[in-house]
C-alpha cells in the first residue's frame, strides 16, 4: 500500500510532552513504512533521539521570524517534495509559508489552548481533543479544515521482576512502601505544587505502609518544587528523577499514578500511559480529563488546585484493593478500545490520503 510522504517539523530546543509524541508519532509511521523525513533545531535535545532509519534533518531554527531560518526551511520542502508538511508548536509553523490550495498540504497538529497568531495560515489543523476542535472554531478556523485525533502512548513493555526490584533498590524504597508515580515537565500546569501539598496532608503511613512519590521529570519548575518539598518536609518521601526518555519502569512500579495537572491541561498523555500499563490512576478534574475520563469506572476524579482532596484521593485508593483493581482494568479496556496506537496511526493516514486524493 502506498502512502502520501510527510514531512515532519518541530523546533522545540529541550524535551517535554510534545517532544515526545513527535518520538512517538514518527515512529509509529517508520513502522507502518510512511515515507517520512523530519526537521528538528539543530543543537537541541532531540538530536540526541533515536529515530532508526528516518531520513533527519537539522534546521536553525532560531527565531520565528528569522529569514535565514526560513529560506533552510523553504529549501528543504523544495528539495523533499512531501505531499504532507506537519509542524508542531509555533516556531517551526511560522517558518512555513505555503499557499492555499496547493501541495505540499501545511497541516498544523496542536496539543493546547495557544493564542492562534502563529498557526492561522496552515492549511489544517489537528486537535488532540474535541474540545480543543470546538475550541478552534469558536476562534474563527474553519470547521471544514479542523480534525479531531487523540493522542496514542507506547505498548507497555515490562520488564522482568528482578530489573524492576533493582530499580526500587536503586533509589532506598522500603520494601513494603506504596510508590505513588507522577509524569510530567515541572512547569506551573501540571499542578506539581499540589501533590507536594498534598503529601504534607498524608500521614506518615497509609495502611500500615509508608508512601514514596516519583516525581518524573524536568522543567523550569524544579528547583522552586524541590524546595517546597523541603519546606513542608517532604523531600525524605519525593524522589526526583529527571527527565526519562522511557518512563516505562516507573510506571511499572508504581501502585497508584497521580495526575494533579490545573483545568488548563488539554489532554494529559499521563492518563493514556497509566492505562496502559494497567495501573489505577487519580486525576484532577482539568478538561481533557473531564472529556475522557469516566469517575469511579476508570480513574479517581478529584477537583484541580485542592491539595487536601488530592490527599483524601490518595488515602481513598490505596485503602481499596478491588478499588484499584477496577479502575486498572476499566483504564487498559478503554485505552486497548480507543486509544491504541494502530486506530489513531489508521486516522492520520486517512486524513493524508484524504487531503491528497490518493
Amino acid at each position: 500500500m502506498s502512502y502520501p510522504t510527510s514531512l515532519q517539523m518541530l523546533a522545540s530546543k529541550a524535551l517535554g510532552g510534545a517532544e515526545r509524541w513527535f518520538i512517538r508519532f514518527n515512529a509509529a509511521l517508520a513502522e507502518r513504512q510512511v515515507p517520512t523525513e523530519l526537521a528538528i533545531r539543530r543543537g537541541s535535545a532531540l538530536e540526541k533521539m533515536d529515530f532508526g532509519a528516518l531520513p533527519v534533518h537539522r534546521l536553525p531554527y532560531r527565531t520565528t521570524w528569522d529569514p535565514y531560518s526560513r529560506r533552510a526551511a523553504a529549501r528543504l520542502i523544495r528539495s523533499a517534495r512531501p505531499d504532507i508538511v506537519q509542524t508542531y508548536m509555533g516556531r517551526a509553523t511560522r517558518l512555513i509559508r505555503l499557499p492555499y490550495p496547493g501541495r505540499p498540504i501545511h497541516l498544523v497538529r496542536l496539543g493546547g489552548y495557544y493564542a492562534l497568531g502563529p498557526y492561522r495560515h496552515a492549511h489544517g489543523w489537528i486537535g488532540n481533543t474535541r474540545g480543543l476542535c470546538d475550541w478552534l472554531i469558536r476562534q474563527g478556523l474553519p470547521a471544514s479544515r479542523i480534525h479531531h485525533i487523540y493522542n496514542f502512548v507506547d505498548p507497555a513493555r515490562p520488564l522482568p521482576k528482578r530489573s524492576i526490584e533493582a530499580r526500587r533498590a536503586d533509589y532506598d524504597i522500603p520494601p513494603d512502601a506504596w510508590i505513588l508515580v507522577t509524569l510530567g515537565r515541572l512547569v506551573p500546569v501540571k499542578g506539581h505544587r499540589h501533590l507536594i501539598g498534598a503529601m504534607a496532608r498524608l500521614p506518615n503511613s497509609v495502611g500500615g505502609r509508608p508512601v514514596r512519590v516519583f516525581i518524573v521529570g524536568d522543567g523550569p519548575l524544579a528547583a522552586p518544587l524541590q524546595r517546597a518539598a523541603a519546606d513542608t518536609g517532604q523531600s525524605g518521601r519525593i524522589i526526583w528523577t529527571g527527565w526519562q526518555v522511557d518512563p516505562g519502569p516507573f510506571l511499572q512500579l508504581a501502585d497508584l499514578v497521580v495526575f494533579p495537572s490545573l483545568d488548563a491541561e488539554t489532554l494529559g498523555n499521563v492518563i493514556l500511559e497509566a492505562w496502559t500499563w494497567q495501573r489505577p490512576l487519580l486525576t484532577t478534574r482539568f478538561r481533557g480529563a473531564r472529556e475522557i475520563v469516566r469517575h469511579g469506572e476508570d480513574a479517581w476524579c478529584v477537583p484541580c488546585e485542592n491539595d487536601t482532596a488530592l490527599a483524601q484521593g490518595i488515602v481513598e485508593l490505596l485503602g481499596g484493593d478491588p478499588l484499584r483493581q477496577r479502575l486498572a482494568q476499566g483504564g487498559h479496556n478503554r485505552v486497548e478500545r480507543e486509544f491504541g496506537r494502530d486506530a489513531i496511526i489508521d486516522q492520520y493516514l486517512e486524513l493524508y490520503r484524504s487531503l491528497t486524493g490518493e
